[in-house]
């Protein structure tokens, strides 16, 4: 099977940071990905936007370094050298005036006009005034926002507004590169294109739900924006929220934008509060010459979190009873990201106690080594009686798409091109991230009026002892973070 690449309309992508971490290590790179591919148009142009002084060759210049850093493998020489021709450059003052008008007499009239915001949210307001007060803010423009959208409701709000002044709703794109990964989308089709699943999908058959995002990284060079944020609005507020919509939501009328992004709403809405004794918070210590998280934050009294787990309810119908788990962290033993729905054992066990315990887990894997499993129990083969294992049945599709399928595009590829093509589906509503923050704010407010300090894990561990504890008060265990 061959996959098929649509390519897009005409586009002129404006990139403010355009010489940022995040455009070098992703964006870039991804769009040239694109390009090879053939989904770029001839006509598409990407403009970077920085405080940095460059000319069109200086910043290709640059673009050809990280391209070569950050895309090691399968890169085209030739195809390189074709890309960088679409590629222009304007040096720009954010909150000034500088650069604005060269920026508006590049931009093209009678394409796709996307501004990518790849800068710190303090600028956001900024950006959009200017694109408004140069002309750039018409009703064929998009904008793209990064996250931290806010770091609390207030601030969620006073973001939503200021965008709103100039950018209706539907013109507004805030990103969350794990809604980008082909696993998650595949999540969506397992669930509603199979009658297999959707009629077990539900408290009745599921024990409970884990979702586990484990790295093996610390903070270091990010820890003062870190030591601000935490893993609860780093990671939970925004990543681990958008998965567990995605897992517990109902099936949405039509698969089109507000569809889906309304029944994720109803979802985030229907979170019960969080007991305080079903939350644990972790910081990582220091081990074999690595620093401790406070060395890292450069922080020795920082009450931050690098470690979170949750038991988390969602009160509707489908999922009274049926207990979330959410588990994130730095500096853990492996880096991992998985979905598990751990379903129910089955009612009557006819093959006897000998035969031991054995559960069906459907294992939706992120990273690395995207792909889905379903846990299956069979018979052991060979003689000596009825004994049990279990066994992966694979559906990660590797086999059945064959060797000239394309590789599956990045996050930041999908989304990207899902902007120029105008569809909202794997982006957040404002209404949303604002219903995640009333959510997140009183566990953060909870925690600090009762000045606690986080548990102190090592480093290259799988988080802090109460968060196993947290698990076996129910009788139940985390899944092993494997190495």
């Amino acid at each position: 099977m061959v996959s098929r690449v649509i390519p897009v309309d005409p586009f002129d992508l404006v990139i403010f940071g355009g010489t940022g971490d995040l455009a070098r290590r992703k964006i870039l790179p991804g769009l040239y990905r694109r390009f090879c591919s053939g989904q770029m148009p001839p006509e598409a142009r990407v403009i970077g936007a920085a405080r940095a002084d460059h000319d069109d060759q200086g910043y290709r210049d640059f673009v050809r370094d990280s391209i070569l850093e950050f895309t090691p493998d399968g890169r085209d020489e030739d195809g390189l050298e074709r890309f960088l021709e679409h590629l222009h450059y304007v040096a720009i003052d954010a909150t000034g005036d500088g650069g604005w008008e060269k920026l508006a007499e590049l931009v093209r009239d009678d394409v796709v006009k996307a501004f990518y915001f790849s800068v710190g949210p303090s600028l956001f307001g900024a950006l959009a005034e200017r694109l408004y007060a140069h002309g750039l803010a018409d009703r064929d423009s998009r904008i793209v926002v990064e996250k931290p959208f806010g770091r609390d409701l207030a601030t969620a709000r006073d973001l939503n507004a200021t965008l709103a002044e100039h950018f209706d709703e539907t013109q507004i794109y805030r990103i969350d590169h794990y809604l980008g990964k082909e696993t998650v989308q595949n999540l969506m089709a397992v669930r509603f294109a199979n009658v297999l699943f959707e009629p077990l999908w539900n408290s009745q058959y599921v024990d409970h739900i884990q979702i586990t995002v484990a790295e093996t990284v610390g903070v270091g060079g990010r820890g003062a924006y870190y030591d601000k944020a935490g893993a609860m609005r780093d990671m939970v507020q925004n990543h681990l929220m958008q998965l567990l919509c995605l897992i517990a939501m109902e099936p949405p009328a039509r698969f089109s934008p507000d569809s889906v992004r309304d029944e994720k709403l109803k979802v985030i809405r229907a979170l019960d509060p969080v007991e305080p004794h079903h939350i644990v918070r972790g910081q990582y210590d220091g081990a074999e010459g690595k620093n401790s998280y406070r060395e890292d934050a450069e922080n020795p009294r920082s009450l931050t979190e690098s470690f979170l787990a949750m038991k988390i309810n969602v009160s509707n119908w489908r999922w009274a009873g049926t207990p979330f788990y959410l588990r994130t962290g730095k500096r853990l033993k492996a880096r991992t990201s998985e979905i598990a729905v751990i379903f129910k054992d089955a009612p009557h066990s006819i093959f006897g106690s000998e035969a031991g315990t054995h559960r069906n887990i459907l294992t939706i894997r992120l990273q690395p080594n995207e792909g889905i499993t379903l846990g299956v129990t069979i018979k052991e083969p060979g003689q000596g009686g009825m004994r049990l294992v279990d066994v992966p049945l694979d559906m990660s599709f590797a086999d059945a798409l064959g060797p000239d399928a394309e590789d599956p595009p990045e996050a930041y590829e999908r989304l990207i091109m899902d902007v120029i093509r105008g569809d909202q589906t794997l982006f957040m509503r404002g209404d949303e991230v604002e219903a995640a923050w009333a959510w997140t704010d009183p566990i953060i407010e909870g925690w600090t009026t009762r000045g606690e300090a986080p548990k102190l894990y090592d480093s290259g561990s799988a988080g802090p002892e109460d968060a196993q504890m947290l698990m076996h008060r129910a009788g139940r265990r985390w899944r092993e973070i494997k190495v």
